[in-house]
């Protein structure tokens, strides 16, 4: 146990950092190999199945829009977004958390009203259906964390009321976020408030913080898909995740609630908020902002038991916590964000509240 929690912290200071903010390969990995211990040890639920060695099929997407031909993400920083800027830091109010409405446990969600059944996942893939609860256009992006399987299409554009259904390779290893004021023209070059993609439609690296994360580790561990939503570098749209088929409970209702609350907009003190064109567009992580160790984690606040936000000048984790808490609020939220499905899930991803 003292090895798998020393690899699990090794891993997890490599995908949490303000230059990625997501789950890395290895760190999920290693996360499964500690929930493993976590469930035999008799101390949290869950089946387990024997790993399998399927095939990963070719992938593809469905309703993908015209744009230029993908590209795998680089592992290159993402550098500040040439339209957002960040207020100046000033003296924040300290932030608690409050108490959040209970939810009911529900079964894996069926598809939106009115969107039909959707199409049925390609041999070797899954279907991943995301849904625009929002009000305004959302240009919806993903990257990978591996090399292969890799997506074909990394750019689409989901409408505000529309949905999106996209086929992803089996045992794939990445996430997806959405964009948030983009322009591009016909060669797919533009740029985008939030979320961007180095200017590019189709991306070819992770997008630009803040942006609210869908991770995804298909068929990782012991035949288990592990997933988190993750606020760790901070939000531009409110996001949950509901499993569609397989064999696991759904702990997020259809309408955005876990037993620990439901999914509401995160309320940004001034210090962290990014803003455009004089407006609000996203809010971004206190690591990000003010960048040292005891926000970041680093250094001699490094350890897991070091790592408290309780114990930061202001506690910002819980601002995001108490929007989302089901969500990653800061980089040693696994307990609580980290959830686990089998039997083949396909998933559902809406952008919007409660």
């Amino acid at each position: 146990m003292v090895e798998v929690e020393a690899m699990m912290h090794k891993g997890r200071r490599h995908r949490r950092t303000r230059r990625g903010g997501a789950l890395a390969a290895a760190a999920l990995a290693v996360a499964a190999l500690c929930v493993a211990v976590y469930v035999v040890a008799g101390q949290g639920g869950g089946h387990w199945t024997a790993a399998r060695d399927e095939p990963a099929g070719a992938a593809a997407t469905t309703a993908a829009l015209p744009g230029p031909p993908a590209a795998r993400p680089s592992a290159t920083t993402p550098s500040a977004s040439p339209t957002a800027k960040r207020r100046p830091p000033t003296a924040p109010a300290s932030a608690s958390p409050s108490p959040r409405p209970k939810a009911e446990r529900t079964k894996a969600a069926p598809p939106p009203a009115g969107t039909g059944a959707g199409p049925a996942p390609r041999p070797g893939s899954r279907v991943f259906t995301f849904v625009n609860h929002v009000s305004r256009t959302i240009w919806l992006a993903s990257g990978e964390q591996t090399a292969q399987p890799a997506l074909t299409t990394t750019g689409w554009v989901l409408k505000a009321g529309q949905t999106l259904s996209v086929q992803v390779p089996d045992k794939w290893n990445g996430r997806f976020w959405g964009r948030t004021g983009c322009s591009f023209d016909a060669s797919g070059s533009g740029h985008c408030e939030t979320g961007d993609c180095a200017g590019r439609f189709q991306c070819h690296q992770y997008g630009v913080i803040p942006a609210t994360l869908a991770e995804f580790n298909l068929n990782s561990w012991n035949g288990l898909d592990f997933y988190d939503v993750s606020l760790v570098d901070g939000s531009n749209l409110p996001m949950y995740i509901n499993l569609v088929g397989g064999t696991t409970e759904d702990p997020i209702s259809a309408g955005g609630c876990s037993a620990a609350g439901c999914t509401h907009d995160v309320a940004c003190p001034a210090e962290l908020r990014i803003e455009a064109g004089g407006r609000t567009v996203g809010c971004e992580s206190p690591c990000g902002v003010f960048d040292t160790d005891q926000y970041c984690c680093r250094a001699q606040w490094a350890p897991r038991d070091k790592c408290l936000p309780a114990q930061w000048p202001v506690d910002y984790a819980a601002l995001f916590k108490k929007a989302e808490p089901f969500a990653y609020s800061y980089v040693d939220d696994d307990a609580t964000s980290t959830f686990t499905s089998q039997g083949e899930a396909g998933y559902r991803i809406t952008f919007g509240l409660s």
